[in-house]
């Protein structure tokens, strides 16, 4: 039996959705505007996850330009049915509701190729697919009740999906309104049968603190459901705001070779007063049922900082347990996102590096900028990056902390007139931005970040510039779901370029956590081959 570390994904992973394929599990997450989008991993021990690749990955496959951040890709759905993954899906563009909805992309290979999206006449968010033993296949999701007798009081429902024409028939039935009279946003439904009986599995209170997990059964598909006596059966939401993990809820279950039953659902780790840079990870809690009701983490009721799974491989690995182990991360690697967009459009590898090719487009508006950047999935962590170009008057280069178009920390590389260039250090708040320091650049530098809990020390050829805190950065201080991305960027700010600038290696270099005798922990060096 081995200790498996909470979260499972670090870094930003929200909405986890999970299914078993004999003595393999997939898993995806939503990715809002960032692309490629829904990541899929794969598992044999639900403690070691490796991505294989995502299910949007092509330009022309979704159109999600113009979305502003937060906005995208939202609650995807993993189920595995007579030898296809199915994914279903919402895209929403937050501030034009027209644009979007639910669709449903398959393929027989969860690494892909995944196809073009099939729209569903589905209302609302958070779509998911049930298949019966009858051979029928149900659809399922939540939306704004029409006639509210509270705000944002939503409901769950249930409509058939034909299989063979991927169109929904029949009536839609509306099965859940929430677990409590005055419950807001339930939300992320699933719905599973166990020894006959069908179990939907729901969210509520919102995806922040009040977050939570209720479940409710019937005799029927359709209904109706009885409510748990013991709703919500998972939240953290009365531990306070101190607690180590806040923000419980978005479930999914699966039952693993050996017939026990487990749930992932997503979380945050507050730290520095209420705030959460690392965004809402996905965690592991086992489930067991009594008196045919699911119990979460028996026993204890919560979700601890470590479980306990009987066929864990004792090795924790690779870039799904902790994100980068250390060090370079190759062109290759899966976790490297451009925005809205494929990333061949302005950056083609280059060795252990890139050659980004600048831009029009800023990080300022809901575009496809020249953009390439990795979740942050660390608390204490180093990132150092060279960069090597002659720049234009106005053009810029950098490194980014990046949380939305109105929120973000840039490490810019300016150039000016006669081929001078200078480094500056932005903070960009709520769209207006301050000049926190200054500094000269040649024509190669590195730049750097040292990030210390909360403290994001820029650096410029190893010395320090500014720092900025990281409380305001986060989806607290800011609004919207994600958390924050490292990366690197390129813009003319609006003409036209032939400019190339030479990234890379990228370093991401975990730090270990402080130590009880006050220092600040150390860097876990590259492994020497």
């Amino acid at each position: 039996m081995s200790l498996v570390r909470n979260p499972i994904l670090p870094g930003c992973h929200p909405d986890p959705s999970i299914c078993r394929v004999g003595a393999d599990y997939y898993l995806v997450t939503s990715t809002f505007e960032y692309f490629p989008g829904l990541p899929v991993f794969h598992s044999t021990d639900l403690a070691n996850w490796e991505p294989l690749g995502h299910v949007i990955d092509r330009a022309g496959q979704l159109d999600y330009s113009g979305i502003a951040s937060s906005g995208g890709l939202y609650a995807p759905t993993i189920r595995h049915h007579d030898g296809r993954f199915w994914v279903v899906c919402t895209l929403v563009d937050r501030e034009d509701a027209s644009r979007g909805g639910n669709f449903l992309v398959t393929a027989t290979d969860p690494a892909g190729p995944w196809s073009d999206p099939v729209w569903l006449d589905a209302d609302g968010i958070d779509p998911s697919l049930f298949f019966d033993d009858d051979g029928r296949a149900w659809l399922h999701g939540t939306r704004l009740a029409p006639e509210p007798q509270w705000p944002d009081q939503t409901e769950v429902w249930v409509r058939e999906l034909d299989l063979t024409t991927l169109a929904l028939v029949g009536p839609r039935t509306v099965i859940w309104n929430g677990a409590m009279l005055g419950a807001v946003w339930a939300e992320g439904p699933h719905l599973y049968k166990i020894d006959g009986t069908y179990y939907l599995l729901a969210a509520e209170g919102g995806t922040d603190f009040h977050h939570c997990v209720c479940v409710a059964r019937s005799a029927s598909v359709t209904g109706p459901y009885e409510s748990n006596r013991c709703n919500p059966v998972l939240t953290h939401r009365h531990l306070g705001r101190g607690a180590d993990v806040v923000g419980v809820g978005h479930a999914d279950l699966v039952q693993a070779g050996d017939g026990n039953w487990w749930a992932v659902f997503l979380g945050m780790r507050p730290y520095g007063g209420y705030h959460y840079p690392l965004g809402r990870e996905t965690f592991l809690v086992p489930v067991v049922f009594e008196d045919a009701w699911p119990v979460f983490m028996p026993g204890v009721g919560s979700v601890p900082g470590q479980v306990q799974v009987p066929f864990a491989s004792p090795r924790e690995r690779g870039p799904g347990r902790d994100g980068p182990t250390t060090g370079p991360i190759p062109p290759a690697d899966l976790r490297w996102t451009s925005l809205r967009g494929p990333a061949s459009a302005f950056a083609t590898p280059s060795g252990t590096g890139w050659r980004l090719r600048l831009t029009p487009q800023s990080l300022l508006d809901p575009v496809t900028p020249a953009f390439l950047g990795v979740r942050q999935q660390h608390r204490d962590l180093d990132v150092r990056v060279p960069l090597r170009a002659s720049l234009r008057p106005g053009e810029e280069t950098g490194l980014v902390v990046r949380q939305s178009e109105q929120d973000h920390v840039r490490l810019a590389v300016v150039g000016g007139p006669d081929g001078t260039r200078v480094v500056r250090a932005i903070h960009r708040r709520a769209r207006v931005e301050s000049v926190l320091g200054e500094a000269a650049a040649g024509d190669l530098i590195e730049l750097g970040l040292r990030i210390r809990g909360q403290d994001y020390g820029l650096l410029v050829d190893g010395t320090g510039l500014a720092t900025v805190d990281g409380r305001t950065l986060d989806s607290v201080a800011t609004g919207g779901f994600l958390g924050l991305w490292l990366g690197v960027y390129g813009t003319t700010n609006g003409g036209p370029s032939g400019t190339v600038v030479e990234v890379g290696p990228f370093e991401y270099c975990p730090v270990e956590p402080a130590s009880p005798h006050g220092d600040r922990g150390r860097r876990v060096e590259p492994p020497r081959s």
